[in-house]
């Protein structure tokens, strides 16, 4: 048996949607993104969300938009996809990495209070693989100081903290739909705000700085006018078919966030007894999104001291489980130890123990919502069999 990390789900709806646009002979940024955007509003519960090509661009739109410069900082976590932190770097501002705690592989707010400094314009709490970050705690710190939250929900599709959805906490948020996302139109991602004036002038920048999309322009007299263009801005339009693939893929929302949550609950069941492996941590009064089932490997009590020798024990097992058809991932990089940030901040991996630690312990077991039980068990007894 071969059981795969993830598997996006397609069916016929789908093949049927992204063939639209090529009948209508509207293929740019038109009528089924703006559909696809109002079903993500109302499903998230945001006032405004705005279609872009990646959860990367959506934020590197949202700090743009916040006005985040040169001479600014931007905390974000060490334990993430290296595009948290880019996107401080694409508006010329400093990335100031925080620890996490390795065992919910989240921002700590105690670290995030730590690295505050009266050049502090922004924060980046990620709600790493599905789980939601403890924004009250990161508002309570910068609220009060007038620093900016963008939230990066790359993972957090379904993610809650009590009844509101992540993305909804910060003056903004940014969702992917990379196909191991839970819902997936190839790339893409999606940016959502409260803030009417923040919405409108990141739809300004998402299409070059004009002052009207095409779709606008062309709903109304005069078309043959081009709009005018007020900012300076980028070409991060989202495509009308990756829109109607989208549109699609939220009518299987509800369905896809249930499975997944069952097939995690299946987890905790059968890892109960595996005392060599920390199944993910849920705190109460939250809702996991369940973006990826990601465990610690922990045969002995995890340090730094301990950590290399563990993680090579790690990566031996997960060339086990890929021998036996099993395939996992580490949960995600610590982004101080990527070359291009330890050269040019001249940063060390014990900089950063806890994202040190989640890197070389985290383990990703396969996770899709067409994972049948026999593939399940076949994961949990080859992971039985093959540990620690």
């Amino acid at each position: 048996m071969r059981v795969p990390i993830t598997k996006p789900l397609f069916d016929d709806d789908d093949r049927r949607a992204i063939s639209l646009p090529l009948e209508t002979g509207w293929v740019v940024q038109g009528p089924q993104v703006a559909e696809f955007e109002r079903r993500f509003a109302a499903f998230s519960g945001a006032p405004h969300a705005l279609a872009c090509t990646s959860c990367t661009t959506g934020l590197h739109l949202a700090l743009a938009a916040l006005g985040v410069g040169p001479g600014d900082e931007v905390l974000v976590p060490a334990f993430t996809w290296v595009a948290t932190a880019n996107v401080a770097l694409y508006c010329g501002a400093t990335p100031v990495l925080c620890d996490v705690d390795p065992s919910t592989f989240n921002v700590t707010p105690a670290e995030i209070e730590r690295r505050l400094t009266p050049r502090t314009r922004a924060v980046i709490p990620v709600h790493l693989f599905g789980l939601p970050a403890d924004m009250a705690a990161i508002e309570a710190l910068a609220r009060p100081r007038d620093i900016f939250i963008v939230e990066d929900a790359a993972c957090g599709f379904g993610a809650r903290i009590g009844d509101r959805h992540v993305g909804t906490f910060g003056h903004a948020g940014a969702f992917s739909f990379h196909p191991r996302k839970a819902l997936t139109t190839g790339e893409g991602g999606m940016v959502t705000t409260t803030d009417a004036a923040l919405d409108t002038t990141m739809r300004s920048l998402r299409d070059h700085g004009a002052s009207k999309s095409d779709h606008a322009r062309h709903g109304n007299a005069g078309a043959f006018l081009l709009p005018e263009f007020n900012l300076l801005g980028f070409n991060y339009r989202m495509t009308d078919m990756q829109g109607a693939l989208g549109v699609t893929q939220m009518a299987k929302a509800d369905f896809v966030q249930a499975r997944r949550t069952a097939l995690a609950a299946r987890y905790d069941a059968l890892l109960a007894d595996v005392a060599w492996l920390r199944t993910p941590v849920v705190p109460a009064g939250v809702t996991h999104g369940w973006q990826s089932y990601v465990c610690l490997y922990a045969p002995e009590d995890p340090t730094l001291a301990r950590t290399a020798e563990l993680s090579a024990r790690r990566n031996a097992l997960m060339l086990k489980l890929e021998e036996r058809g099993v395939s996992t991932r580490q949960g995600t990089h610590a982004v101080h130890t990527l070359t291009y940030y330890a050269r040019r901040f001249d940063l060390h991996a014990h900089d950063y123990p806890g994202a040190h630690m989640a890197e070389g312990l985290s383990l990703t077991l396969p996770l899709y919502p067409t994972m049948t039980e026999a593939e399940q068990d076949y994961v949990v007894e080859q992971l039985r069999a093959c540990g620690p």
